[in-house]
C-alpha cells in the first residue's frame, strides 16, 4: 500500500511537469535541489488561490485589511521575535553514510506528533538512542549528537563584504505585520477587533526538505495576524479555526475525510501560545500540516515594545484604557496549499474501454475555466469558436483548441481540471445535413461527469458564471 501511494506522488509529479503545472528549478543546468518553477497552468492555479483568498480573508471583510511588507528587515526584527536566537532544528548527522536529518522529525515518524516537543539536546539524544532511530538512507543508527541549525538565509546589503551590514531573508511574513502595528494604528486608525492579512514570500534553511514542494526552502504565505482585546482571544480562536475549514470544504471543494484539525498537546505549544491547532490533510505520504491557528497572546508586540521602545498599545476610547491586544493567527502556506488541490483533484478513472485521468478541480480554482473546441479548423465552424473564445477570455482564462481528434482534445482539457469543454459544429452554424433546432447552440461537456448539454450561444456566459462561481 505504501508503494501504490507513494507511486500516486510520483504520477502527479509527472503530470505536473507534463501538463505545465510545476517544473524543476534550473534543470537546464541538472536543477537545484527542492527548487521548482510555476508553468503556465501552475501559475494560474496558484493565482487563483491567492485571489480567493484574499477576497475571503482580507477584500470582502470590513474588519481585515492589507499589507505587504519588504522581504529584508532590519536585523533587530528577529532579535525581538527570538529567530536569531531561537529558530533552529535540531541537526543530526549519520556517521555511517553521511545524510542530515532533523532529529525530531525522525522521531516523530517513529514515535508520533509531538514526541519530541519541549525536549532539550540532551533528552533527544537519549531517546535517538533508546529508540534505535534508523537512518533513511542507509538503515544505521550511528548518529551525532544534535546541535542547533539556525534556519534563516543570510545576506548582506551594500556593496562592501563582510562591512557588517548583515541582513536575514524572511523566515515569516507575521514580524512585517507586527511592526507596522503602530503605522496602522496612528494612520488608519482601526477599531479592535480587526485583523490584518498579507501574501508573501519566504525562506527557511530546511535541514530535509522533500515531498515535491510539501517542504521547501523558498515558499509564500497568506497570514493573517487577527488583533483583538485581551479576553476575547479564545473565542476569536475558536471561530478563525471554523472558519478556515468551512473554506477549505465549502469553497475550495477539499474532501472533508482527507481533513482533520489536530489540536497541539500542552508540551507541544510555543512558550507564548495559549492555543495552537494545526488543519492537517491526508497526502499520499501521510498526514501532514497545511495551515497553522494559533492564539499567540500579545508576545510579539510586547516583544517589539521591549526592543523598539515604541509602544505597540491600543486605546479603547469607549472604556478609556489601554492595552497591548492579543493576536489569533491563522498562517496558510500557497505552496502547501496548492500541492493539497493538486493531490484531492488527481484521478484515474477506469472507463468501459478506456482510462482518464483526470484532475477534479473546483470550478473556482480551476486554472482553465473552459475550452472553445471547434469540430473543425476551417469555414464558419473555426469562425464562430473563435468569435466564442474571444468573448470568454475577457472574462476567464479560456482555450482555444482545435488539433486531434474531439475525443483526444476532451482527454487533454481532463488532464488540466477544465471544468467545461465547449464543442462548436455543424448544427451550431447552420452548415451541411444540420438540425435547425440546434442553430446557435453548443455542446457543453462537464468534465466529472463528461454529460453533454445544449447551451443557446447567448447564455453561455451567463451558464459558465453560475456554474464557476464568479
Amino acid at each position: 500500500m505504501a508503494k501504490k501511494v507513494q507511486d500516486a506522488l510520483k504520477d502527479l509529479v509527472s503530470l505536473c511537469k507534463r501538463r505545465g503545472f510545476i517544473f524543476p528549478g534550473s534543470e537546464i543546468y541538472d536543477g537545484l535541489a527542492n527548487t521548482w518553477d510555476y508553468g503556465p497552468y501552475g501559475i494560474e492555479l496558484k493565482r487563483n488561490i491567492k485571489n480567493l483568498w484574499w477576497k475571503k480573508f482580507v477584500s470582502s471583510r470590513p474588519d481585515v485589511l492589507g499589507l505587504d511588507s519588504s522581504i529584508l528587515l532590519n536585523p533587530k526584527v528577529w532579535v525581538a521575535s527570538g529567530h536569531v536566537g531561537n529558530f533552529s532544528d535540531p541537526l543530526v548527522d549519520c556517521k555511517a553514510c553521511r545524510e542530515r536529518f532533523r532529529a525530531d522529525q525522525l522521531l516523530e515518524e517513529k514515535l508520533g506528533d509531538g514526541a519530541a516537543a519541549g525536549k532539550n539536546f540532551e533528552e533527544i539524544d537519549a531517546m535517538m538512542k533508546e529508540n534505535a532511530i534508523e537512518c533513511p538512507s542507509c538503515g544505521k543508527s550511528d548518529w551525532t549528537q544534535p546541535r542547533a541549525f539556525n534556519l534563516m538565509f543570510q545576506t548582506e546589503i551594500g556593496v562592501v563584504e563582510g562591512a557588517g551590514n548583515k541582513v536575514y531573508l524572511r523566515p515569516e511574513t507575521a514580524q512585517g505585520i507586527f511592526i507596522n502595528f503602530k503605522n496602522i494604528m496612528d494612520n488608519v486608525r482601526p477599531k479592535i477587533p480587526f485583523g490584518v492579512g498579507q501574501i508573501g514570500k519566504s525562506f527557511r534553511n530546511e535541514i530535509t526538505p522533500g515531498n515535491f514542494i510539501f517542504r521547501t526552502r523558498e515558499f509564500e504565505q497568506m497570514e493573517l495576524e487577527f488583533f483583538c482585546e485581551p479576553g476575547t482571544e479564545v473565542e476569536w480562536y475558536n471561530y478563525w479555526k471554523e472558519f478556515c475549514m468551512k473554506w477549505l470544504v465549502e469553497e475550495l471543494g477539499i474532501t472533508e475525510n482527507k481533513l482533520r484539525l489536530r489540536e497541539h498537546a500542552k508540551e507541544e505549544l510555543s512558550h507564548y501560545s495559549n492555543g495552537t491547532s494545526d488543519v492537517e490533510y491526508e497526502f499520499p505520504f501521510g498526514w501532514g500540516e497545511l495551515w497553522g491557528i494559533a492564539s499567540r497572546t500579545d508576545f510579539d508586540l510586547k516583544q517589539h515594545q521591549e526592543h523598539s521602545r515604541v509602544k505597540q498599545e491600543y486605546y479603547d476610547a469607549v472604556n478609556n484604557k489601554r492595552y497591548v491586544p492579543f493576536v489569533v493567527e491563522p498562517s496558510l502556506g500557497v505552496d502547501r496549499l496548492l500541492l493539497v488541490l493538486l493531490c484531492d483533484a488527481y484521478d484515474v478513472e477506469q472507463l468501459e474501454n478506456d482510462e482518464r485521468t483526470v484532475m477534479h478541480f473546483h470550478p473556482s480554482v480551476a486554472p482553465v475555466k473552459a475550452a472553445v473546441l471547434p469540430l473543425v479548423k476551417k469555414g464558419k465552424v473555426k469562425e464562430k469558436a473563435e468569435e466564442i473564445f474571444q468573448k470568454l477570455i475577457k472574462r476567464w482564462n479560456v482555450e482555444y483548441d482545435e488539433t486531434q481528434s474531439i475525443g483526444k482534445r476532451y482527454r487533454r482539457q481532463d488532464e488540466l481540471g477544465t471544468p467545461f469543454c465547449i464543442t462548436v459544429d455543424f448544427d451550431t452554424v447552420g452548415e451541411g445535413e444540420s438540425d435547425a433546432s440546434k442553430l446557435g447552440f453548443v455542446t457543453v461537456r462537464e468534465r466529472d461527469s463528461m454529460k453533454q448539454e445544449l447551451v443557446a450561444i447567448e447564455n453561455l456566459e451567463a451558464y459558465l458564471a453560475e456554474k464557476i462561481g464568479y
